[in-house]
């Protein structure tokens, strides 16, 4: 059954419980953060202090970072948006956890510039390198469970620029590692772009459909991957809301955003903040907290 307290209208916190099967005998502490947005002005450096700091007090075993870790660099040259990538892996450096980064959308650097110059041979090269990775998609035990991390971007230019996509050498990735993890083992699984969200319907109106650069378009092509297999979780980013959906057994979690309505204060009702999951043999809680941000941007 799953229990929430906490109108997304009221603020925070967003508390959730609801039973699930998990790796007996084991308990996993995660928090999730996402979006970012990492700029140099309005103080946000001391934000992400603050953030790491309440992270930290969570004591988690692990945490994710959802994506869109800095701002802009999907368009910006590598030059402009170098401050911002050493600004945010001050934060990242500090968590003292494992921190798995997802790629967002944000994190591409030089894909399309809009200043003329070229665009880059490899705009994912500055976050693989950032954190060490050979690929943005990966598998990756914890405990119990396994962690599953998508890179769910398409560059496709135009006006939309990007589409949320699982391409085709990734979805065999994915296929082929599933066949090596046991049915039972509990799976969470991580993406920048949403694989389901109620967003659109509730912000737009039920008939509302979703924008290819919001969300993975091949979502279903993804998610039949997991039959025969416990997937306990999705969590997402991008849209910066707390939302929480269950389909089929799976607890789909919309993670909000530690930047909030991009460093002005709350967005749709949910603030700037991050998720704190706590995974039981019999159960999972969710919490979404605020760490004390007042917004400076105009």
């Amino acid at each position: 059954m799953l229990a929430l307290s906490g109108a997304a209208a009221a603020g925070l916190p967003a508390r959730a419980s609801w039973s699930a099967p998990g790796a007996a005998g084991e308990a996993l502490r995660i928090v999730f953060y996402t979006d970012v947005h990492t700029r140099t002005e309005w103080e946000t450096p001391r934000a992400l202090a603050m953030a790491a700091a309440a992270i930290n007090a969570e004591k988690p075993e692990l945490v994710i970072a959802g994506g869109d870790l800095i701002t802009d660099g999907f368009q910006s040259s590598a030059e402009a948006v170098e401050p911002r990538w050493r600004a945010y892996l001050e934060m990242h450096r500090a968590i003292r956890a494992r921190v798995e980064p997802v790629l967002g959308n944000h994190d591409l650097v030089a894909a399309i510039p809009e200043d003329g110059a070229p665009p880059s041979a490899d705009p994912r090269q500055r976050f693989r390198t950032a954190f060490s990775l050979e690929r943005t998609y990966r598998s990756v035990a914890a405990g119990g469970y396994r962690l599953l991390i998508l890179d769910s971007i398409s560059v496709v230019g135009g006006d939309d620029k990007y589409h949320g996509r699982i391409e085709a050498d990734q979805l065999q990735w994915l296929a082929t590692e599933l066949e090596s993890i046991e049915s039972s083992t509990p799976v969470v699984l991580a993406t920048h772009l949403p694989l389901l969200t109620g967003f659109y319907q509730a912000t737009e109106g039920a008939a509302a459909a979703a924008p290819a650069n919001r969300v993975v378009v091949n979502n279903r092509e993804v998610l039949e991957l997991f039959a025969g297999h416990n997937l306990l979780l999705v969590l997402q980013g991008h849209l910066h809301v707390e939302e929480m959906l269950r389909w089929r057994g799976t607890t789909f979690i919309t993670g909000g955003a530690l930047c909030g309505k991009w460093w002005r204060g709350a967005w749709h009702g949910t603030g700037e903040g991050y998720g704190v999951l706590t995974l039981r043999p019999d159960r999972v809680d969710w919490e979404y907290r605020g760490y004390g941000w007042k917004a400076l941007r105009p």
